[in-house]
C-alpha cells in the first residue's frame, strides 16, 4: 500500500476531525487513491467516544466534542503525538486494524527504551499498569477515522478532568514521565513513520506543507 503522510503540526480539533471526514469521504469513492495518515497535535480538548459513560465525564472549560469513534473520554494536547490514519482495510478486520496500530506503537516507545505492550481487555500501548496511549477508532464503509494518541510530554494533569477510556487518571503516563527524560517529538515522528511502514506494509510518502495535495486540502 501507499501511504500519504501529512504533519499538520498544531492544528484545532475541529479542523482535523472536519479534515478526517473529507478524507475517509474521498477514500470511499476514489478520488483519493491511497490511503493517507494525518500527524498533528492538538490545544487541550476532550473527546467523548460512542461509550462514554456519563460517571466518566463532567462539564468543563476546555472544549468537548462528541465524536464517532468507540471508546470512552479522553484527552488531547500539547505534547501528544495524535495520529488519524485514513485507510481503506482489505479484509473487514477491525480488531486486527487496532492490532496493528497498538503494535506501531509499541515497537516506537520500545525503540526509546520503554518496556511497552499490551494489557488484555485495554486496548492501547501500556508500560506495566500506566497507560502510554490510547486507541480509538471508526469504520465508515471499511475506511477508517480517528486513530491513536501517544503522550510523548503531555500535560497529565488533564487527564484528571475525566475518567479516560473509564480508568483512574492516575492511569496515565507519558513517555519522558516512564523515561525520565526530555523526548523530541521529531525523532517520536520519524520513529512512528518508520514502524507504520513496518507494520502495515507501506511505502510512506510524507508531503510537505508545499505539495500539491497538501495545498488541496486547505481549499
Amino acid at each position: 500500500m501507499n501511504l500519504k503522510v501529512l504533519d499538520a503540526g498544531r492544528m484545532p480539533y475541529a479542523q482535523a476531525w472536519d479534515l478526517q471526514k473529507r478524507l475517509a469521504a474521498e477514500r470511499t469513492d476514489g478520488r483519493l487513491e491511497e490511503d493517507a495518515l494525518i500527524l498533528v497535535e492538538h490545544d487541550h480538548v476532550i473527546t467523548l467516544g460512542r461509550k462514554t459513560s456519563p460517571e466518566n465525564f463532567r462539564a468543563q472549560e476546555i472544549p468537548v466534542f462528541q465524536v464517532e469513534r468507540g471508546g470512552d473520554a479522553t484527552y488531547h494536547g500539547p505534547g501528544q503525538l495524535v495520529g488519524y490514519p485514513i485507510i481503506r482495510l482489505p479484509t473487514p478486520n477491525v480488531q486486527r486494524f487496532v492490532r496493528d496500530l497498538e503494535e506501531v506503537l509499541i515497537r516506537t516507545t520500545r525503540s526509546f527504551g520503554l518496556e511497552s505492550g499490551r494489557l488484555e481487555g485495554h486496548p492501547g500501548v501500556w508500560v506495566g499498569e500506566k497507560k502510554v496511549a490510547s486507541i480509538g477508532v471508526a469504520v465508515v464503509n471499511w475506511v477508517t477515522l480517528h486513530g491513536f494518541a501517544l503522550n510523548v510530554s503531555t500535560d497529565l494533569s488533564y487527564f484528571r478532568l475525566i475518567k479516560p477510556c473509564g480508568l483512574d487518571p492516575e492511569t496515565m503516563t507519558s513517555m519522558e514521565r516512564s523515561l525520565g527524560r526530555g523526548i523530541g517529538m521529531g525523532e517520536v515522528k520519524e520513529r512512528v513513520l518508520n514502524d507504520f511502514s513496518e507494520v502495515f506494509g507501506a511505502h510512506v510518502a510524507p508531503a510537505g506543507l508545499s505539495n500539491p495535495w497538501v495545498a488541496s486540502l486547505k481549499t
